[in-house]
């Protein structure tokens, strides 16, 4: 799910801040604090700022709590703005708090926010290098609304004026975010770079770097950083989230969930981490743990995120009625802005889900309607979160779901390799012997879950997209098979067609024979490619002849 990544990989670039007063202990209280933000434990990280607020309820201290939530997993609007209302309440004239009520319109989507922050710096009159470093973080904290240029500008000024005695790490790797922002990954390395001998916890620079050669799809050298950071701190959290990005990205699921329980073992118990985490798992596609994790803090999370993630894993179990109920219930209670074209795709899922069981024409014409509409949303905003074309193939051709798959007929054979799968889930040989065993006993369902997973681990090896089709042929899912036979002809390399010239020509042909009703100029397209790999191939020949009559 990469609307939901996306989001992770950028709450791990952008960190925490560091603020030096004149009295140590006070000093280490507040950096106590922002490490804890920093190592992901925000229930710690709002401990120690209520603590100091009971001992010394100034302005400062308040505007640290509310900060804390908003740079949490999910910002908690309304306890940042009540604890910013507090600061100005302590001081009616706190730069820091003013800027923090202007975050909250930023982070909401007021873009008039941005006047509203230059207006405070202003105010200020650019004397204080952490109203400055605040300011610019406030406008690198959310991702679809910023104003890098000016955060930019605002931290080279934090700098210079910190350089009369010494620049905190943090103000370089925040001008790193802010070049992120920009997509200027050279700009944003050299910050990190000059981050990097300043800082007490080099994890944290480290794990920039490393989600930094992630978003120039530099893998080799984003997992070497990652690396680093877990040799540097081995209990440093983010770095295993990064880890598990990394894992999700190359599809071992088995690795991404062992770096979830990291994560989960290093971060804390605070409500919002724990949503994180069941996002992660989900886009892990570990539905059983994302679950898990999401009943443990329902009810002790106000954010109506949480209803979309339900929706989610709803669907996923084919729990269509309840996930509309869910979805609706984010969609009615969430800022417009929050929702996304994948969110809109989601809906056109589960009305295709539910057209397929409903019994009155007039409603399901109008259900089958509505997942169109909200799909083409989806797919026009070229949103990947989900396989809408495969999602919606297997809802109108159904199976593979464990129910079916246990439905279907079994063997000693095949129960043994379902044990070895279930003891480690790398094992490619032993997946790809259960879905051969699946397929000889004809228990469909059960080769396509089996091939899908063996797809999952080897994305870049064809014969199993090659198999999965034929699978899902067998079954009767002919969408289905389409899409994945389409997906076998991409992914043989170019060096291999010589090797696979006649199973390309059967899935030419399978996608032609599949696309005549429907898309008659594919058909023919597709065809001609099948003949001309195997002129010897007699359906080919017959239904290529057919066609341009």
């Amino acid at each position: 799910m990469r609307d939901i990544m996306n989001m992770n990989v950028k709450k791990i670039a952008f960190g925490a801040a560091v603020v030096f007063f004149t009295n140590f202990a006070f000093a280490q209280t507040v950096q106590d604090g922002i490490n804890s933000m920093d190592s992901d434990k925000f229930a710690q990280a709002k401990t120690n700022f209520t603590n100091m607020i009971a001992s010394a309820p100034t302005a400062e201290n308040y505007f640290y709590l509310g900060n804390t939530y908003l740079k949490q997993g999910e910002p908690d609007f309304a306890a940042a703005t009540d604890n910013f209302n507090k600061g100005l309440a302590a001081d009616k004239k706190s730069y820091l708090n003013r800027l923090g009520l202007a975050t909250v319109k930023l982070g909401k989507g007021d873009k008039n926010a941005v006047s509203e922050i230059q207006n405070i710096v202003s105010d200020s009159r650019e004397k204080d290098a952490e109203v400055l470093f605040r300011a610019a973080e406030a406008l690198t904290l959310f991702e679809k609304n910023n104003s890098p240029d000016l955060a930019i500008q605002f931290l080279n000024k934090a700098i210079e004026r910190a350089s009369r005695k010494d620049v905190p790490a943090h103000y370089y790797y925040t001008l790193g975010d802010a070049y992120r922002l920009k997509r200027m990954p050279g700009d944003a390395m050299s910050a990190y770079d000059k981050a990097l001998p300043l800082a007490k916890n080099k994890a944290s620079v480290y794990t920039r770097i490393g989600t930094l050669w992630m978003a120039a799809q530099q893998w080799q050298q984003a997992k070497t950083s990652i690396d680093k950071a877990i040799a540097t701190d081995p209990t440093y959290a983010p770095a295993y989230k990064a880890l598990a990005a990394y894992d999700i990205r190359y599809q071992q699921n088995a690795k991404a969930t062992q770096d979830l329980i990291n994560y989960t073992k290093y971060a804390d118990e605070d409500p919002y981490t724990q949503l994180e985490i069941s996002k992660l798992y989900f886009t892990n596609e570990d539905y059983a743990n994302s679950k898990q994790v999401l009943d443990k803090i329902f009810d002790k999370i106000n954010d109506p995120i949480k209803f979309k993630l339900r929706a989610y894993q709803l669907y996923a179990d084919g729990k269509y009625a309840e996930a509309k109920q869910n979805i609706d219930n984010f969609v009615s209670q969430a800022d417009k802005s929050r929702v996304q074209p994948a969110d809109q795709g989601l809906m056109g899922l589960i009305a295709a889900g539910l057209a397929k069981t409903e019994t009155d024409a007039a409603k399901k014409t109008a259900l089958t309607t509505e997942a169109q509409q909200k799909i083409a949303i989806a797919k026009a905003a070229k949103d990947e979160t989900m396989k809408w074309d495969m999602e919606l193939a297997k809802i109108s051709g159904g199976g593979a779901s464990q129910a079916d798959v246990d439905a279907g007929p079994t063997n000693p054979v095949i129960e043994g390799l379902k044990q070895k799968v279930a003891a480690n889930a790398q094992d490619s040989d032993s997946l790809f012997k259960l879905a051969t065993a699946y397929q000889d006993a004809k228990n469909w369902n059960g080769a396509i879950q089996t091939w899908q997973k063996m797809n999952a681990l080897l994305p870049d090896w064809a014969p199993g997209y090659y198999s999965l089709g034929y699978s899902y042929q067998q079954a009767g899912n002919n969408d289905a098979a389409k899409i994945a036979y389409e997906k076998f002809i991409s992914t043989v390399k170019p060096a291999d067609q010589e090797a696979n010239k006649q199973t390309l020509a059967y899935a030419y042909f399978a996608v032609a024979y599949m696309s005549k009703d429907s898309d008659i100029a594919k058909a023919k397209d597709y065809v001609a490619k099948s003949v001309q790999l195997d002129p010897s191939y007699q359906d080919a020949v017959k239904l290529n002849a057919e066609i341009n009559k």
